[in-house]
């Protein structure tokens, strides 16, 4: 069973594997990147400028733009970005509110074909269904391979010897050898990162895994989120930016080590006024609290954090970002990257060893129809 669910699904575990090696520091090499374009200030004098005037800066500076939300980050070397209609951005100097430009197109582009091919296996529009349904099948497979190859990697034989030939790479070896060696080491180190990772997916492919999540801590699943409506496409959309200086510093003055800081702004002078404060690098579900803030008062009518959820939104969004180990930061990213290069050496010694097989298998068939020729003659 473990040979055929590898066989089956080999090829696209091996897509997925790869994909998630390239992204494993993704949201880390676009601030990079977002940080070479630009120099901050040399005085120490020099302060950033308020949100609502940075908003307004950068549509004066490109009329015809509409900014719908903006992210501005602690640290001075990193500049402001500014999300516009479209899924567009753009990178502002947050001390003069002068435009920079796009943000690394070229390396976003590639993060998003990568993830493309991670979740859809490339495909475009209405195919994507059929891609993420194919990946997600492969993600099931590869849950029971992670399992099923634990199980057949314990040495039948309680030894320190039998334990040693699957814990340690070995040199000398045939290729067979070789590639049996690699697969048992590689599986046995990996089983337990692997096996958070796969299982970390299933709720992301599957309603019903997500669903368990919130059931199996006494929690009930929330209702499927319904389709907000759109506002017309020939319609003018004014956001209102009104009100974000009060709540920005309300939100500052809540959590003074914040990281980053986000707002979308609303279509509505009643609307209030949310702010998404990080702590972390956005993978860390519980560094990371929204605050709603009354737009007219400059108060915080409510702030929700990662223990104020459910048990069944903490232990979906553990999940979530275990998938990508962010949850435990740089270290956790590392390890999630690691065990997906070994889920990627899983999949081709496993391949190998079973078309060594299939080569050894027809060899033999071939032998023992040549003999019962010969036999006849």
């Amino acid at each position: 069973m473990h040979l055929a669910a590898g066989t089956a699904a080999g090829v696209v575990i091996l897509i997925m594997s790869v994909t998630g090696v390239a992204l494993t520091y993704e949201k880390q090499m676009l601030e990079w990147s977002d940080r070479r374009a630009w120099t901050a200030p040399s005085s120490i004098d020099a302060r950033p400028l308020s949100p609502e005037t940075l908003l307004a800066k950068v549509t004066e500076a490109r009329p015809g733009t509409t900014p719908i939300g903006i992210t501005l980050r602690v640290d001075p070397a990193a500049p402001a970005t500014i999300t516009l209609e479209g899924n567009k951005a753009l990178l502002a100097d947050p001390f003069t509110g002068a435009v920079i430009g796009e943000p690394s197109p070229r390396l976003r582009s590639f993060f998003r074909t990568t993830t493309a091919w991670h979740r859809f296996l490339a495909l475009e529009g209405t195919s994507r269904a059929t891609g993420k349904a194919v990946t997600g099948a492969a993600n099931l497979i590869f849950l029971f391979i992670v399992f099923s190859g634990f199980y057949l990697w314990v040495p039948r034989v309680w030894s320190w010897i039998q334990f040693k030939n699957v814990l340690w790479f070995r040199s000398g070896l045939a290729p067979k050898a070789r590639d049996f060696n690699w697969h048992n080491v590689i599986g046995v180190w990996t089983a337990v990162p692997l096996a958070i990772v796969v299982l970390g997916a299933l709720p992301i492919s599957y309603p019903w895994a997500s669903n368990l999540a919130y059931r199996i801590v006494g929690d009930t699943p929330p209702a499927p989120a319904s389709v907000a409506a759109r506002p017309n496409d020939q319609a003018s959309v004014t956001y209102v930016s009104g009100g974000v200086d009060a709540a920005w510093i309300a939100a500052q003055s809540q959590i003074p080590s914040w990281r980053t800081m986000t707002t979308r702004l609303a279509s509505s002078t009643n609307a209030p006024v949310v702010i998404a404060v990080d702590e972390g690098y956005g993978g860390q579900p519980q560094k990371r609290t929204t605050f709603t803030v009354n737009r007219a008062s400059g108060m915080v009518v409510k702030a929700e954090d990662f223990q104020s959820l459910s048990a069944g939104r903490r232990l979906r969004s553990w999940l979530r970002f275990a998938h990508t180990g962010e949850i435990y930061g740089l270290t956790g990213q590392t390890i999630a990257g690691l065990a997906s290069a070994g889920g990627a050496v899983l999949v081709y010694t496993g391949l190998a060893l079973a078309l060594r097989r299939l080569v050894a298998w027809i060899k033999r068939r071939r032998n023992a129809d040549a003999f019962e020729q010969q036999r006849a003659a």
